[in-house]
C-alpha cells in the first residue's frame, strides 16, 4: 500500500515541480556549473560533495533547483519521499514558507502519516539551525563543506555584553 502512495506522490511531484520552476523561481537562473565541474572542486569543498552526491545517487541536475540538493547535503536528509517531506519540514521549521512547500507538507502528511514523528523532529531541527533557506550556495561551492555545515547547523545565539 506505501508504494501506491509512494507512487501518486511521485506522479504529483512531477507534474508540479515544473510548475513551481516556473512560477516560483522565474527570477532565478540555473547554476553555471555541470556536474562533471562540480566534481573538479577541491576534495572537502561543497561543490565536489554536491557532485559526489549526483554521482552517487545517479541524479542530474534540474535547473534552477539546484539549492535544493545542496540542502539535502547541508540537513542530512535522504532522499526517499518521505525524507523529502522531512525536509520541507525542516525548511518550514528553518523560515521558508511558500505554496509549494506548504502543499507538500499538507499532501505528505496526509499520504505517509506514519513518518509525522520524523517530520515534527525535522521541523525542531530546522528551527535550531541558523538560517539557511534563502542562500544562494552557487556563491559557496568553493567553500569547505564540514565547516559551512557546521556553521549552519549551529543556531544564532544572542550574545549579551
Amino acid at each position: 500500500m506505501k508504494k501506491i502512495r509512494v507512487q501518486f506522490l511521485l506522479f504529483v511531484y512531477n507534474k508540479t515541480q515544473k510548475l513551481y520552476r516556473k512560477y516560483f523561481k522565474k527570477k532565478k537562473r540555473q547554476w553555471q556549473f555541470t556536474q562533471k565541474q562540480l566534481l573538479e572542486f577541491e576534495e572537502d569543498s561543497l561543490g565536489r560533495k554536491l557532485g559526489e552526491f549526483y554521482k552517487k545517487h545517479g541524479f542530474t541536475m534540474i535547473p534552477k533547483m539546484e539549492n535544493h540538493d545542496v540542502h539535502h547535503l547541508i540537513t542530512g536528509c535522504g532522499t526517499h519521499f518521505e525524507d523529502e517531506i522531512a525536509m520541507q519540514f525542516l525548511l518550514l521549521g528553518n523560515g521558508k514558507l511558500n505554496a509549494h512547500l506548504l502543499a507538500a507538507i499538507i499532501l505528505g502528511s496526509i499520504i505517509l502519516p506514519e513518518y509525522y514523528k520524523i517530520y515534527i523532529k525535522a521541523y525542531k531541527k530546522g528551527q535550531n539551525m541558523r538560517p539557511f533557506h534563502q542562500w544562494d550556495f552557487e556563491e559557496l561551492l568553493w567553500q569547505n563543506f564540514e565547516h559551512l555545515k557546521d556553521f549552519i547547523q549551529q543556531k544564532n545565539t544572542t550574545v549579551l555584553y
